[in-house]
């Protein structure tokens, strides 16, 4: 079996992870087990530099705010502010301060320096505009898009006016109390004016979808582009605070599932840009049924990864990356019987293993499932691991200076 897995195993690099597939996926999505591990992030950007040198992919997308990506792709199209201000504002949970993030925005603005726009790379955040503590107000999402279709189409068209979104969106404070995540009577999610707020916003979609032919003629596809994400982003928030406000037991459940969709529309959306690699926990990328337990209740729900899967088949492919050890958090040398330890004796730092195929080597023998110590590690699961396309390993994870 150790000679099986070790010719399943390959270094990591853009050649060996395509030949894993038939044809280049048009979503390649990389996870990760942890967050905030330059060394991850450092892989992530050497990978995505060969797709684009080596295989022609031209778009980038991570688990960051889908709004707050608009700023990072602005400065590495257009060279709009300064780096320092991009990774301040461009970023949502603390990302802007991670050197690989920053050494990738840098490297992707010198790459499109003086490239006409068909061939600039371009950045996307994906997840919506949701920290732990809570969720953002719809009012920026939603004026936006009102503002793009104010500026094209009949007034009489428009099913409501500025004065009236503002008027029904009041203080954005009521939006955002930190509170109303654990406490549903603190959400105004379900108040008359949230209610009103979610008809106006499907009717300002549905028109912005009626006028498809007329505004991409008349305007650029990136503003198209643009205020579909916009009308995206306002519908997921209304719906999110609307379950923020919900007493029953299904709250949770629907509040990740609300985030994991609107992950997923906003990668189906970065899919009809043409070959992107995309980079989030594996958790919201994995095929399967993702769980957990909060407050003690059993939730269960479809991670973005599976619903995109869903849609395109063979052209969404996942790689999970796994881990030999993070010391500095308390995660030791992996035990031998679980699949950690067995890719943790192969003799390379790391390597990407054709999951299929390890899953056909191990056959039998069932890999007891590792336990972390910390909490912030996810281990492998070795029941899942035919189910991906491909996994990344790496041996050891330095602390970052």
């Amino acid at each position: 079996m150790a000679t099986d897995i070790k010719d399943a195993a390959h270094a990591v690099e853009a050649a060996a992870v395509m030949r894993l597939f038939p044809g280049p996926p048009r979503l390649l999505a990389l996870g990760e087990p942890t967050h905030g591990e330059d060394t991850l992030l450092d892989l992530r950007n050497e990978l995505f530099r060969q797709l684009v040198e080596q295989e022609g992919y031209r778009t980038i997308a991570i688990e960051s705010d889908c709004l707050m990506g608009l700023l990072v792709d602005d400065h590495v199209t257009l060279g709009t502010g300064t780096l320092d201000e991009v990774m301040e504002r461009g970023f949502s949970h603390g990302w802007g301060a991670s050197p690989a993030n920053r050494e990738l925005v840098r490297w992707m603005r010198a790459h499109n320096d003086s490239r006409p726009a068909s061939e600039q790379l371009r950045f996307a955040g994906f997840d919506g505009p949701l920290e732990i503590t809570g969720a953002a107000g719809p009012r920026h999402a939603l004026t936006a898009l009102h503002d793009y279709l104010t500026a094209r189409v009949d007034a009489g068209l428009l099913p409501c006016t500025m004065e009236t979104l503002d008027r029904l969106l009041g203080a954005d404070d009521r939006w955002t109390d930190p509170a109303a995540m654990m406490d549903p009577s603190r959400s105004v999610g379900q108040s008359a004016e949230a209610r009103e707020l979610r008809l106006l916003a499907d009717d300002l979609v549905a028109l912005l979808d009626a006028r498809t032919p007329d505004l991409i003629t008349g305007a650029s596809r990136d503003g198209w582009d643009r205020a579909r994400l916009y009308g995206r982003t306002a519908t997921g928030l209304l719906r999110y605070h609307f379950w923020m406000a919900e007493t029953s037991p299904i709250r949770m459940t629907r509040l990740v599932g609300e985030r994991d969709r609107m992950m997923a529309d906003n990668l189906l959306a970065v899919a009809e840009g043409g070959p992107a690699l995309v980079h989030a926990h594996n958790g919201h990328l994995q095929r399967h049924k993702s769980t957990m337990r909060m407050g003690g209740l059993p939730l269960e729900w479809w991670s973005a990864g599976a619903l995109v899967s869903a849609h395109l088949g063979d052209r969404y492919a996942f790689l999970a990356t796994a881990l030999g050890t993070i010391r500095h958090q308390g995660v030791d040398t992996p035990p031998p019987d679980t699949v950690e330890g067995l890719l943790y004796a192969l003799p390379e730092d790391r390597y990407v293993v054709d999951a299929p195929r390890l899953a056909t080597a191990l056959g039998d023998s069932r890999p007891a499932p590792r336990v972390s110590p910390w909490f912030g590690y996810s281990p492998l699961d070795p029941a899942h691991v035919a189910g991906h396309d491909g996994i990344v390993f790496v041996k050891n994870i330095a602390q970052s200076q």
